[in-house]
């Protein structure tokens, strides 16, 4: 799921900025000197194009829901989010290995990490699974396209710079009006568990509250992306791993279909997307990275419906597609207006201005 890594934990986990590279002189009195250049840093060479990128992780994060549900076939939900993280720790910490990046060293930054691991993955991912045992694959991926509209809401509580305008305010009311149309609220929400429903929404509101915790309290750390997501994802691990054994008993068996549904969720849901998106972001920028949110409820919906065979009525394609559409313009921006152009004086003012002494 794109909330895992969003853009706003890409801006505040900045890496210290690189001193400029200098530029050795000689002066004419024959002493060398240094002078900084402004030189950019190249982009670094990629073996496959962004665009294929783009589309892999967009695939990898619109299956996710149907691989939790088909997880949950066989195990626990908090036996599903933990090998889901686990997993998806371990790629990452292979990647880590090889890039040979270390773990951060600050107490403080650890003890920050450790609720983002809570709000950004161990709860959302224990919520979706739960909620999938009542309600279909496809409306957990399509409550999960809400989250850009609860960051928008927070962030005007939360983030005093983030000011609204007409455009994200009517964003915000098309896409809860697009929720309900999912819903079917003209219908008195029929033939929908309103447990799992709500447990879907709040792992969708889990998200933009983490992000908001990352801005407010890791902006501007030395650590790398990599580095700080990789202790997050075995933050979270470890929570599971002490929250699981108290609510689940140990498998008696290991079906071969939901085993695989966890590995894959958590080596390429997790962590291969992780790694997808910190590139397509560095690359390409996080406005373009973020594009893939509206590419996942119909992927989540697609593979739903033609592969696990759950119905689909007419409201949940439109109302989904009016989340996303809401979604959109609540993450528009104003654009900067243009400086404008001094007027010129008029030739009786110059010609006062030249008498003035």
């Amino acid at each position: 799921m794109f909330y895992e890594v969003p853009s706003a934990i890409v801006d505040a986990m900045t890496t210290a900025t690189p001193p400029r590279p200098s530029r050795a002189t000689t002066t004419a009195s024959g002493t060398t000197s240094e002078t900084t250049t402004d030189a950019a840093p190249a982009r670094p060479h990629r073996a496959l194009d962004w665009r294929i990128r783009f589309a892999a992780l967009a695939l990898i994060w619109g299956f996710s829901f149907l691989l939790i549900k088909v997880g949950t076939h066989g195990f626990a939900p908090f036996q599903v989010t933990f090998g889901r993280l686990f997993f998806g720790t371990a790629v990452l910490a292979v990647a880590m290995a090889v890039r040979r990046e270390r773990l951060p060293r600050s107490v403080r930054t650890w003890g920050h990490l450790t609720v983002a691991a809570f709000l950004l993955n161990a709860l959302p991912f224990s919520l979706f699974a739960y909620s999938e045992l009542t309600i279909p694959s496809t409306l957990a991926g399509i409550c999960n396209a809400t989250s850009p509209l609860w960051g928008m809401v927070l962030s005007l509580v939360a983030l005093s710079e983030d000011r609204p305008t007409r455009r994200r305010v009517a964003g915000l009311g098309l896409g809860f009006l697009g929720v309900l149309t999912v819903l079917g609220a003209w219908q008195g929400f029929s033939g929908l568990d309103p447990a799992g429903t709500a447990m879907a929404l709040l792992a969708s509101l889990s998200y933009p509250i983490g992000w908001i915790y990352i801005r407010r309290t890791l902006a501007g750390s030395s650590s790398s992306h990599l580095s700080l997501t990789g202790a997050q994802l075995f933050l979270a691990t470890l929570q599971l791993a002490v929250v699981t054994p108290l609510f689940t008993t140990v498998p008696t068996s290991f079906p071969v279909g939901p085993l695989l549904a966890v590995v894959v969720l958590g080596a390429l849901g997790t962590g291969l997307a992780i790694l997808l998106q910190y590139g397509i972001v560095a690359e390409v920028g996080p406005t373009t990275g973020q594009m893939v949110t509206y590419f996942i409820p119909v992927i989540a919906t697609a593979a739903g419906v033609t592969l696990l065979g759950e119905e689909l009525s007419w409201n949940t394609p439109v109302g989904a597609l009016i989340v996303l559409v809401g979604a959109a313009l609540t993450q528009s921006r104003a654009r900067a207006s243009r400086p404008s152009r001094p007027s010129r004086p008029s030739r009786a003012s110059r010609r006062t201005a030249a008498r003035q002494p």
